[in-house]
C-alpha cells in the first residue's frame, strides 16, 4: 500500500510506553510520518526522545511547558504532509494495528472520516470504569441529538480524517476538550461522510496513569453545546 498516513502522537508524561507505541505505528508500510509532540513532559520522556534514535519517518516537536491535549494535537495537526491523517495517544490503551481496517473505508472512497469506536462491540474491551463509560455513553448520545449523528463514541481517540477535513478546522480547545470539539465540527459540517469501525480498547486504571476525569465531562459538555450554536 502507499505511504499516505500521518500519524500525530501527543504525549505527556508517558516514557515507559512512548517508544514502544512509535515502534508499533512505524510497523505499519501505509505510514508516511509518524509526528511525536511532546507537552511539556516532566518524567524524562523529553531526554527519551531527544536521544533515541528514529526512523526518517519520526518528527519530534517540543513544548516547553504543558498546554494540553489539544494544543499538541494544534501543533501535530500543522505538520501533516499525508493524504489521511490521525491521532494515536501515547498509552497502550489502543492498538495501531487496527488502523488498517479504519483506513479502508477512506481509501475506498466512501468516507471523509472514520471513527474507531470502543462502545460498539465485536473486539476486546477491558471491562472496567463504569462511571466513565455511563459518562462517554451520555456525551455520546448528547452530540447524536445536538448534531443529528449516530456515533457509538464521541471521545474515542481514534479518529482519522482526509487531509481536506483538517485544512476546514482550527482547534482552539487546549486540553481535553479537543475531542468534543473536533466531533462538533465535523459533524455540524454536513458535507463530511463519518463512518464508524469497532476496534478494541486496553483501557488503563488511574494507578496505570489514566489521566482523563469525570471533571472533563462538564467541559465536553460545554464544548458540544457551544459549538452546536456558533461557528
Amino acid at each position: 500500500m502507499e505511504k499516505i498516513l500521518s500519524v500525530i502522537i501527543p504525549v505527556y508524561n508517558e516514557k515507559t510506553t512512548i517508544l514502544s507505541v512509535i515502534r508499533q505505528v512505524l510497523g505499519l508500510d501505509f505510514v508516511l510520518e509518524v509526528i511525536v509532540v511532546d507537552d511539556g513532559s516532566t518524567d524524562g520522556t523529553v531526554e527519551l526522545l531527544r536521544q533515541t534514535a528514529f526512523d526518517s519517518r519520526v518528527k519530534t516537536v517540543f513544548h516547553g511547558r504543558n498546554m494540553g491535549k489539544g494544543a499538541a494535537l494544534r501543533t501535530g495537526f500543522g505538520h501533516v504532509t499525508g493524504k489521511i491523517a490521525t491521532i494515536q495517544d501515547a498509552d497502550l490503551e489502543y492498538d495501531p494495528q487496527e488502523f488498517a481496517e479504519m483506513i479502508q473505508p477512506i481509501i475506498d472512497g466512501v468516507a471523509d472520516v472514520v471513527y474507531g469506536s470502543r462502545l460498539s462491540g465485536g473486539k476486546p474491551q477491558r471491562v472496567h470504569l463504569f462511571w466513565h463509560k455511563l459518562g462517554n455513553g451520555l456525551l455520546t448520545l448528547l452530540t447524536d441529538v445536538l448534531y443529528n449523528t449516530t456515533l457509538t463514541d464521541m471521545e474515542t481517540c481514534y479518529k482519522m480524517f482526509r487531509r481536506e477535513v483538517l485544512e476546514t478546522i482550527t482547534i482552539k480547545s487546549n486540553g481535553f476538550s479537543v475531542e468534543p470539539e473536533l466531533t462538533a465540527k465535523i459533524c455540524k459540517n454536513k458535507r463530511w461522510r463519518v463512518y464508524e469501525i469497532p476496534i478494541s480498547y486496553y483501557g488503563r486504571s488511574y494507578a496505570e496513569g489514566k489521566k482523563i476525569t469525570w471533571k472533563h465531562g462538564f467541559s465536553a459538555l460545554l464544548t458540544l453545546c457551544k459549538y452546536r450554536f456558533m461557528d
